[in-house]
C-alpha cells in the first residue's frame, strides 16, 4: 500500500481521491494547500486526513506519491527525497477522471448485483448453482426453505454432500439440460427439477445450476382431484342406474344432472333440462327445488304432475349442504302412475283370490269390540241352522267374509262356496248357480252368497222366492229338489227397498228371519291395531316385504281417519304406505300413512265426489250420470275409474252391469 500526499486539489478531486482507499492500494496521509486561505476547504479540513499549507510538513511521514494539482511551482524537494514520484497537474486531473468514472461503474455493479440478489431471493423456486468443481456458488433463499438449511451452512460445499440427488453433476459432465424431472428431496418433499449448464462464449462449462419448485401440495391436489373424479364417476353411474327419476339443481335453481329414468318419466331431454330453471319440468304446482333451496329443509311425498304428458308424480327433494351452505337440491321422482298399475294388479289378484278362496273361519273376524262380538255370535249360531241369513253392513266392513266363516263353520262347509253379484243374475243364472250343487256328485250340498241382493231384478227376486218356498225350482218342466243355503248381504236399507218396491216384500221377511248387523271400522277404532298387524303380515306375503308395524303417531292417525271404506280401505291406504314407503324399511311411520292417505284423499277429489262419500251412499237418479262421467274421464279404465270414486272394482262392475254400461 503506498501512502499519497494531495497538493493543491480542489474539494471535489479530493473527495474522488478519497475513494482510492477503498481499493486498499492507496493511503492518504495528508492534504496540502498552496494556493487558498486556510479557511478553505472547510470539509476537507474537518475531515480526519491532516491538512495544510506547506507539502514538506508530510514529507516525513514517509510519502511515496505526490499528486501535484496547483500547475504553477514545480516541486523541487524531490531532490532531498528521490523515492517519491511527483505526478503533475495534468496527469493528476486525468486520473481523477479515470477513477470518478471507475467508481460509477463499481456503484453502478454493486447496484446491480443487490438488485439481482433481491430478485434471487424473493422468487418462489428454489435456485442452486455450483462451479465447475461441483462447489455451491449459488443457493437462494426459497432452496434453503425447502431443505431446512441456513445459506452459510451451503455455500462452498460440495453438492453431493447437500443434495445428493441434484443431478446438477451429471449435466456440469455432460452440457445438457434437463427439464421438469420429478424428484424427492431426503426430507420427503416432492419436487420438480429443471437443471441447466453455465457455458461460458468460449464453450468452456463454467458451472451449472437448477430451478426447482415444491409439488407436493399439487401431487396431493391431483390425487384428491383424482379420487372426486372417483366418486363423481361412481355416483353418477348409481344415479343412471336407478329406476326411480332424479333431478338435481344448483343454488340458483338450474338443473345440472338428470338420469335417464328421469327423461323416460317426463320425455324431456337432458339438453332440455340442463341450465334451465327448475319449473321446466312441471305442469302444475310449484317447484320443490325452489321451496326446499328457500328454506334449507326437506319436503316429501309432494303430489303433482310433471312432463309433457303431465305424469302424476310424488316427488321427494332435500337440500344439498356443504360446509352449512346450501349448494342445490336434489329431487327423486316415483311415478304414481306405475304405481296405480300395480294397485290394478294387486286389485286383480284379490278379486280373484275371493272368488276362489273359501276357507276364511270366525278365527279370522279380528277384533275384540263388543258390538263385533256379538255379530260373531248371532254368525256361529246361524251357522248352525240352514236358515237363509241376512248380513248388513257399509261397505268394506267385512260381510263376505261372514258369509264364508259362516259356510265353513256350517254342516257344509265341504260343499261349495259360490258369490255372485245380484246386479249381473239372470233368471237362467240363477237357476245354474242353484242347482250347481246337485251337478257335482256331491253328498252335501254347498252355500249361495247373494251378494247386495237389493241390486237383484224382479223376475229373478220372484223365482229365488219360489226356492225358498219350496226348496226346488222347474228345471226342463219338472220341479227340481235342491238344499243350496242361502247368504244374502246388503249395504243399502232393506226396508227403504221394499217400500219402494225395488224389494220383494215377502222375500225381505224370508232373508231376514236371521239379520245379522256388521258394526262399521269407524264404530271400533280399538280393533285397528289388531287388523293392522293380521293385514301387514298379509301384504308382507303378497308384495315380499318386512314391514311388520306401525309407529305409535301412524297407529294414532290411522284411529283418527273415519273409515267411509271400513277394513277395505283400511287394507288400501296400508298397501298403499307400504309402497311409497322407504326400501328396507320395517316399520310404517306418520310420514308414510299422511302419504298414503293424501293420495287417497286427492283420488276421491278429483272423481267430483263429496268427501267421503261412496257410491252406494249417492241417489240412484245421479249414479248413472257420475259412471258415465267418470268413465269416460279415465278412458274407460275401470280400475283406476273405481279408485276415483272411492269404491271396489267389484262394486264398480255390479254398477255398470246394473245400468247396462258394459
Amino acid at each position: 500500500m503506498q501512502n499519497v500526499l494531495i497538493v493543491d486539489a480542489d474539494e471535489h478531486s479530493i473527495h474522488v481521491l478519497q475513494r482510492l482507499e477503498q481499493f486498499n492500494t492507496y493511503q492518504i496521509i495528508g492534504i496540502a494547500n498552496r494556493t487558498k486561505q486556510e479557511n478553505t476547504n472547510l470539509h476537507v479540513q474537518q475531515s480526519d486526513v491532516p491538512y495544510g499549507i506547506d507539502p514538506e510538513e508530510f514529507l516525513s511521514n514517509k510519502v511515496q506519491l505526490v499528486l501535484d494539482f496547483s500547475g504553477i511551482t514545480p516541486i523541487t524537494y524531490t531532490d532531498s527525497y528521490p523515492h517519491i514520484k511527483v505526478i503533475t497537474q495534468p496527469v493528476s486531473q486525468l486520473i481523477v477522471q479515470l477513477l470518478e468514472k471507475v467508481v460509477s461503474e463499481v456503484q453502478a455493479y454493486q447496484t446491480d448485483i443487490v438488485t439481482y440478489q433481491s430478485i434471487f431471493n424473493s422468487v418462489e423456486e428454489g435456485m442452486v448453482g455450483i462451479d465447475e468443481k461441483g462447489t455451491i456458488n449459488l443457493f437462494n433463499d426459497s432452496a434453503s426453505k425447502m431443505l431446512k438449511i441456513p445459506v452459510g451452512k451451503v455455500l462452498g460445499n460440495p453438492i453431493l454432500s447437500i443434495i445428493p440427488s441434484s443431478g446438477l453433476q451429471n449435466v456440469l459432465q455432460s452440457g445438457i439440460t434437463e427439464l421438469d424431472i420429478e424428484l424427492q428431496l431426503t426430507n420427503g418433499l416432492d419436487i420438480i427439477s429443471s437443471r441447466y449448464p453455465l457455458m461460458m462464449p468460449d464453450g468452456r462449462i463454467a458451472g451449472a445450476f437448477a430451478v426447482f419448485k415444491d409439488v407436493t401440495g399439487v401431487i396431493r391436489t391431483a390425487e384428491e382431484i383424482t379420487d372426486l373424479k372417483r366418486v363423481k364417476t361412481m355416483l353418477e353411474a348409481i344415479i343412471h342406474s336407478s329406476d326411480d327419476a332424479i333431478s338435481v339443481v344448483d343454488s340458483d335453481g338450474l338443473g345440472i344432472l338428470v338420469n335417464p329414468a328421469y327423461t323416460r318419466l317426463t320425455g324431456l331431454t337432458e339438453k332440455e333440462v340442463i341450465g334451465q330453471p327448475a319449473t321446466v319440468d312441471i305442469s302444475s304446482g310449484e317447484s320443490i327445488h325452489m321451496k326446499v333451496l328457500e328454506t334449507k329443509r326437506p319436503v316429501r311425498g309432494v303430489t303433482m304432475q310433471i312432463g309433457e304428458n303431465n305424469r302424476d308424480v310424488i316427488v321427494n327433494v332435500a337440500p344439498i349442504i356443504v360446509d352449512q351452505q346450501v349448494k342445490g337440491s336434489v329431487g327423486v321422482i316415483h311415478d304414481i302412475t306405475e304405481m296405480r298399475s300395480l294397485m290394478k294388479q294387486l286389485d286383480h289378484a284379490k278379486a280373484m283370490i275371493r272368488e276362489l278362496e273359501s276357507t276364511y273361519t270366525f278365527d279370522d273376524i279380528i277384533g275384540t269390540n263388543e258390538d263385533l262380538l256379538i255379530a260373531v255370535e248371532q254368525a256361529k249360531i246361524a251357522a248352525a241352522s240352514d236358515i237363509p241369513i241376512m248380513l248388513r253392513g257399509e261397505p268394506g266392513s267385512g260381510k263376505e267374509l261372514f258369509a264364508h266363516a259362516i259356510h265353513t263353520g256350517s254342516r257344509r262347509h265341504e260343499g261349495d262356496f259360490i258369490r255372485v253379484s245380484c246386479a249381473s243374475l239372470t233368471v237362467d243364472s240363477i237357476e245354474m248357480a242353484l242347482i250347481h250343487s246337485t251337478s257335482k256328485a256331491k253328498a252335501i250340498s254347498g252355500t249361495l252368497f247373494l251378494d247386495e241382493i237389493t241390486e237383484l231384478k224382479l223376475d229373478v227376486q220372484m223365482r229365488l222366492l219360489e226356492y225358498l218356498r219350496s226348496g226346488s225350482i222347474m228345471a226342463a218342466g219338472l220341479p227340481r229338489q235342491i238344499g243350496m243355503r242361502i247368504i244374502a248381504s246388503s249395504a243399502a236399507s232393506l226396508e227403504r227397498a221394499f217400500h219402494e218396491g225395488i224389494l220383494s216384500e215377502d222375500l225381505y221377511y224370508l232373508l231376514t228371519r236371521i239379520s245379522i248387523r256388521i258394526p262399521p271400522l269407524r264404530t271400533r277404532t280399538e280393533d285397528i291395531p289388531l287388523m293392522t298387524d293380521v293385514l301387514l303380515a298379509m301384504l308382507n306375503q303378497e308384495f315380499g316385504m318386512t314391514i311388520h308395524t306401525v309407529t305409535s303417531k301412524a297407529m294414532q292417525k290411522l284411529q283418527a281417519q273415519h273409515w267411509p271404506g271400513n277394513v277395505r280401505e283400511l287394507e288400501n291406504v296400508l298397501s298403499r304406505a307400504m309402497i311409497l314407503s322407504e326400501s328396507g324399511t320395517h316399520e310404517l311411520d306418520e310420514e308414510d300413512i299422511t302419504r298414503a292417505l293424501s293420495s287417497r284423499s286427492e283420488q276421491s277429489n278429483e272423481s267430483a265426489l263429496p268427501e267421503e262419500r261412496t257410491l252406494a251412499s249417492l241417489m240412484e237418479d245421479h249414479e248413472k250420470l257420475l259412471l258415465e262421467t267418470s268413465l269416460k274421464e279415465h278412458n274407460g279404465q275401470k280400475v283406476v275409474t273405481a279408485d276415483r270414486l272411492g269404491i271396489s272394482l267389484r262394486s264398480l262392475y255390479y254398477k255398470l252391469e246394473k245400468y247396462k254400461l258394459i
